[in-house]
Order: C-alpha cells, then sequence, then structure tokens
C-alpha cells in the first residue's frame, strides 16, 4: 500500500515549490487515492508509457516535467500561479494509476483505462477531491485531450513540457535501441 510519506519521499523537492499548504497535501490525497484505486503497492513500479518498451517510471517523468515547468516559470515575466503549474505538472499524469494495472506481472491497459485516458481520469480524481478548476484543467489539457478547449498559460507550459519529454524519450528509444 502506497503511504503518504512514500510520495513526499519520492516528490520532497518538487512539493516544496508549492507555497499552499492545502493544495500540496491535495496533490499528495490525489496521487494516493489514485495508488489506492488503482491497486499499486508502489508508485515507482508504474511506467511512464506503455506505447515503447523500457520508458522508465512514471515518477521520474513527472520529476523531470515538473523541473521544465519550474525553469519556464523562472524565466517568464508574466503573473503566473506558481502553486497551480507545479501542482499540474505533479498531477498531469496521475490518471495513469487508472489508466494501468498490473495482470499476470504485466502492465498492461486496464479495464477502465479502455475507457477513459489518464488526462481525463486524472482530471476526475482531482476534480472528485476538490482541487483547484485551474489544476484541473491543466491535468486535463496536458495531452490531446485538452487540444479543443482554452488552454491556460500554466496549462500551456505543461502540455509542452509533457511532450518535450515524451518525444525525447521515445526518439532515442526508436533511434537508439536503448
Amino acid at each position: 500500500m502506497v503511504e503518504k510519506k512514500d510520495i513526499v519521499n519520492i516528490f520532497s523537492e518538487e512539493l516544496s515549490w508549492i507555497d499552499d499548504k492545502k493544495l500540496k497535501e491535495q496533490v499528495i490525497t490525489v496521487w494516493k487515492t489514485a495508488a489506492e484505486k488503482g491497486g499499486w503497492k508502489a508508485i515507482d513500479n508504474v511506467p511512464f508509457t506503455l506505447i515503447f518498451e523500457n520508458s522508465g517510471k512514471l515518477t521520474d517523468h513527472t520529476k523531470r516535467i515538473t523541473h521544465l515547468v519550474k525553469a519556464v516559470f523562472d524565466k517568464r515575466d508574466e503573473k503566473l500561479n506558481k502553486d497551480f503549474l507545479i501542482a499540474g505538472a505533479l498531477l498531469h499524469d496521475v490518471g495513469k494509476l487508472l489508466e494501468y494495472h498490473i495482470k499476470d506481472g504485466k502492465v498492461m491497459v486496464s479495464e477502465y483505462g479502455k475507457k477513459f485516458r489518464h488526462p481525463v481520469s486524472g482530471a476526475l480524481l482531482a476534480k472528485e477531491l476538490g482541487l483547484p478548476d485551474e489544476v484541473v484543467l491543466i491535468i486535463y489539457a496536458h495531452s490531446h485531450e485538452g487540444d479543443k478547449c482554452v488552454r491556460t498559460p500554466e496549462s500551456f507550459i505543461v502540455h509542452h513540457c509533457d511532450f518535450i519529454d515524451f518525444e525525447i524519450k521515445k526518439t532515442i528509444k526508436t533511434t537508439r535501441n536503448d
């Protein structure tokens, strides 16, 4: 069973960038709830993607995205909401804990995941647990599902940082056979 301390240990640096204590606790709660609902014993067991083999850990991808997002935030002059931005980056793929499951020792798409891709399931869970709509939008809009909605500046940042990381990993895996 995934405990709060496990999530805090994995994301300690990134969580420290959220000033709003309530929002920080909500981010932890969403991860814990997703792990429970998805039946995960450790969040480090969840792969980044099933699109290609040996994609690495979802938690490592999440940390990379959150660091990229913070770097963009630090270089911008516009008034952006850092807490929403970091919370959205930390939660953008949390729905993968519901989209994927382990069957016969192999990670595959769950029955729930066949109905709801991770942007939808993650956004629904965050909404259910009371996160601000701005964070829910970042989760929902980070992938292609968000192409038809009005993205906020914060959701654009997470969307593009996510695709930067995905495309680099995919290209290296397919061209270098890592």
